[in-house]
């Protein structure tokens, strides 16, 4: 960096000086320290935006400079600092602005503005607050408990001011918790898994959203268990409904003898919370009691139910139907056709028996 010319030099001398006259005996400038005649502005701006830091001048000034803390930034129009970020916004007889583009959280603090009057040197300063938009930079990895454990989710984040931090289950319910970088879950459940949402924020921007997955393991269960009759010859179905994670493995018996898929007309077809045993062309073998077993590494748990036999009606049994009706035809049924002919038998044999009398009387 080069030195400033030699006139500037002095003037900056006659400056400082100034400033230090007006300081108590003893005392030296401190950051943020206030001066007699002095003004304080606040400027709030978000990293990374561009902000200008005014100072107006009285009637009669002749040269201003920028300082920040102990550093020169500016002294007139001579560039003390070698930040390429730094220039003078504004300069002429009214104004005395500094510019700081990109601004960081480094940026941050008390910046003096000193004026040179015919008089006295009069200062102003602006306090510089660098917001941040939160970060989350840390948050538990997904895992894996079993059921009625204690489980503790950590969520950290940065910003300013300092973000708050919530959380919530991400579920139907959409249940919130309170408050805190630390969520405590004792005796935790099943209906407790799935997604935990970790929010931060500070209203500098948008909350800054991670999630952590946690999966509860329990053992088996079977929640249903149903079956229908069947006939002989015909195909049984029994369906066994579970549940449990990891997901359990399903296993059929008939009384203490294991099932093997693809043997004596069974077939099991397995799913994730299901399983589906179908026997073709029954016997009387087939009929019986059948147990599904539901296991993983937490345990093991079944339920049993008889695959039972429907009787197929015999014909003696069966309801005889009434015959159909064909009376727009001038018959009335079966019955009736035997009734009028067994009727005219009798009535022809009467009247020959008649005739037959009346002859041997006359002969």
């Amino acid at each position: 960096m080069l030195p400033p010319p030699r006139g500037s030099r002095r003037w900056l001398a006659a400056v400082l000086l100034g400033l230090c006259w007006f300081l108590p005996p003893g005392r030296l400038a401190a950051p943020g320290g206030d001066f007699p005649g002095s003004a304080v502005d606040n400027l709030v701006v978000r990293k990374g935006d561009t902000a200008v830091l005014r100072c107006y001048l009285e009637d009669g000034a002749s040269k201003g400079a920028w300082l920040n803390r102990s550093s020169i930034i500016f002294a007139g129009g001579d560039k003390w600092s070698v930040d390429p970020r730094v220039s003078i916004a504004t300069a002429n007889r009214r104004e005395y602005s500094l510019q700081i583009q990109d601004v960081d959280v480094t940026d941050d603090g008390p910046y003096t503005c000193s004026v040179q009057t015919q008089h006295t040197p009069r200062t102003m300063q602006v306090h510089l607050t660098v917001q941040v938009s939160p970060k989350i930079f840390r948050i538990s990895s997904d895992i894996v408990v079993n059921e009625g454990s204690n489980v503790t989710l950590v969520c950290l984040a940065t910003g300013k001011p300092e973000p708050s931090i919530s959380w919530r289950h991400i579920s139907p319910s959409a249940k919130p918790f309170e408050s805190g970088q630390y969520l405590d879950i004792y005796g935790i459940t099943r209906d407790q898994a799935g997604e935990y949402e970790c929010s931060a924020e500070n209203d500098v921007s948008v909350p800054d959203v991670r999630k952590v997955k946690v999966t509860v393991n329990f053992v088996p269960t079977i929640q249903e268990l149903k079956s229908s009759g069947v006939m002989l010859g015909g195909n049984g179905l029994i369906r066994c409904e579970g549940a449990g994670v990891p997901a359990p493995d399903f296993v059929w018996y008939k009384g203490e003898r294991k099932l093997i898929n693809g043997q004596q007309g069974i077939t099991i077809k397995n799913y994730s919370t299901r399983s589906l045993l179908t026997v073709t062309n029954v016997t009387e073998e087939h009929f019986g009691n059948y147990t599904c077993v539901a296991a993983n590494k937490l345990g093991t748990t079944n339920a049993s139910l008889p695959l039972n036999q429907i009787i197929e009606p015999t014909t003696s049994s069966r309801v005889s139907s009434p015959a159909p009706s064909t009376a727009q035809y001038g018959i009335t049924g079966h019955a009736e056709v035997l009734f009028s002919c067994w009727s005219l038998v009798l009535t022809l044999s009467s009247l020959s028996s008649i005739f037959y009398l009346k002859n041997i009387l006359l002969h």
